[in-house]
Formats: C-alpha cells, structure tokens, sequence
C-alpha cells in the first residue's frame, strides 16, 4: 500500500483510491498521505495529519509535516503563516538524521524543503531580495528530483518577479524536463503551469496555450484541485474573449477547496490578495 501511496504523492498515480488514502501507520505514509490530499485541494484533512505529525519526537517527519503544511498554507495565500512554519521546520531539521529517501522525505530533505519554501515565503510577502539569498543558501543542498523541481519552481517565480522572464523560462523548462523524466504527473502539471506563466509574462503564444490546456484538463480528470484553478486563472489570460467562462471555472473550483479547507486556510483565503476570492 505504501508503494500506491509513493506513486500518488510523487508518481503516475495523482488520484488513488479512498483504500490508498486510508490512515496509514508510519509517519513517512502519512506524510505521503497530507501531500495527495493537500494536492487534491483536501486542506482539512491533510491538516489534521500534518498536525499530529509536527507534534512527533522523530525531527525529520515532524520538520516535513510543517514544510507540508506551509507549502498548503501558501497555496491558500498565508505566506506570513507558511513562513513562520517553514521557520520551526528548518529549526528541527538542521540537526536531524535518518535514512536517505528516494523522493526527499528525509534529513537533508526536510533543510531543503523548509529554505525553499522559506524563499517562497519572502517572495509572496514582497521580499525578493530575501528570497534570493534564501535560495543561494539552498542551492548547494539540492539533489534528487523533487528538490531540483521545486528548486525550479522558486527560481522562475523570484525571476518573474524580477523581471525577467527568460530566466523564468530556463529554470521553469528545467524543472517541466525533471518531472517528466521522473514520471511525477502532479509535479508536471505545476511545471506546466510555471512555465506558461513565464512564457505569458512576455505576452500570449500558442505554447502557453498548449501547455495550460493541457495542465487545465489533467488538473480536472486527476481532481487535483490545487492545481485546476490556478490553470483556469491563466486561461482568461490566454482566451480573453472567454475569459468570464474561465473566470467562473475559478469560482467554482476555488468554492470546492475552500469546502474541503481548516478554519485557518478559509480565513487565509479570504484574506490574501493573491486569492481571488
């Protein structure tokens, strides 16, 4: 059962059965567990593991239940909350040991997650040039594939943000190639997106368009909520002339989130400017 849950978390497997999804027993599969829900848009239910787990004795699950949590945290628009929780993770995970794991759910894992999620953090409350020291601390730290994916996730957002989007582009392609070759359908999907947002930054293409159709229909088929409305955001960038379609498909997708989210992430939502509530 854990290796199903293995291939929904990080695999070719973005919408396991309920059986998968079941409670399971080891601190790694629940963590695992938090990860497909929270991708599914399930924020409450992942919350309610993660916060068991960030209260264990073992540093390492305890540090990835808190870096899971603010990485949920942010896609609902609490980067301040995010950034305080990515702050305990890095705390408990500096010191920590344990065995390697093949998708990062280990020590060095869990410094890399919380630094990178830290970046973003900085980033989404206005503070690029902390951002950018953030992220040179943690590039000699990265390795593995999900590491190097979301490593390219951040660069291309901190560049967006700066200004430059065909440095977005790079570090964006980069990371759509790694998960691709890892086969991880969820992280594509998010790399897609990343992508064509770098691409839209200098104006529509018929590449933006492919890959949001693309990511927009996989988002939806897989029901990785998290993921479907941000793709429909972008399409009323792309189609314009459809936009208030597009912009309804937002409405409905981020109301079934918001459903399925804590008290906290509702509040969160309601109050960022970056969730069109």
């Amino acid at each position: 059962m854990e290796g199903e849950l293995r291939r929904a978390a990080f695999g070719d497997l973005p919408a396991p059965s309920a059986a998968v999804l079941a409670v399971p027993g080891s601190a790694r599969s629940r963590v695992m567990a938090a990860i497909v829900l929270g991708g599914r848009g399930r924020y409450a239910e992942a919350a309610t593991l993660l916060g068991e787990l960030s209260r264990q004795a073992d540093p390492v699950f305890a540090a990835l239940a808190l870096t899971t949590l603010a990485s949920h945290r942010r896609q609902l628009g609490g980067h301040h909350v995010a950034l305080r929780l990515d702050a305990r993770a890095l705390r408990l995970s500096s010191h920590a040991e344990g065995d390697e794991d093949p998708d990062g759910l280990d020590a060095r894992g869990a410094v890399v997650d919380a630094l990178l999620g830290l970046a973003a953090d900085n980033l989404g409350s206005g503070r690029l040039s902390a951002a950018r020291r953030l992220l040179a601390v943690v590039r000699p730290l990265v390795s593995g594939w999900r590491a190097r994916v979301r490593m390219g996730w951040v660069t291309a957002e901190i560049e967006l943000a700066a200004g430059r989007p065909e440095v977005a582009r790079a570090a964006a392609e980069t990371a759509l190639e790694l998960a691709g070759v890892a086969g991880a359908r969820r992280h594509a999907i998010k790399s897609q997106l990343v992508l064509a947002a770098a691409l839209l930054a200098t104006g529509p293409s018929a590449r933006a368009r492919d890959l949001v159709s693309e990511a927009m229909a996989d988002a939806e088929k897989f029901e990785l909520r998290s993921l479907a409305w941000p793709a429909a955001l972008l399409a009323t960038q792309l189609w314009p002339t459809m936009a208030i379609q597009y912009r309804f498909r937002v409405d409905v997708m981020l109301h079934a989130v918001l459903l399925r989210s804590d008290a906290e992430g509702r509040i969160l939502a309601r109050e960022s400017p970056w969730i069109p509530v």
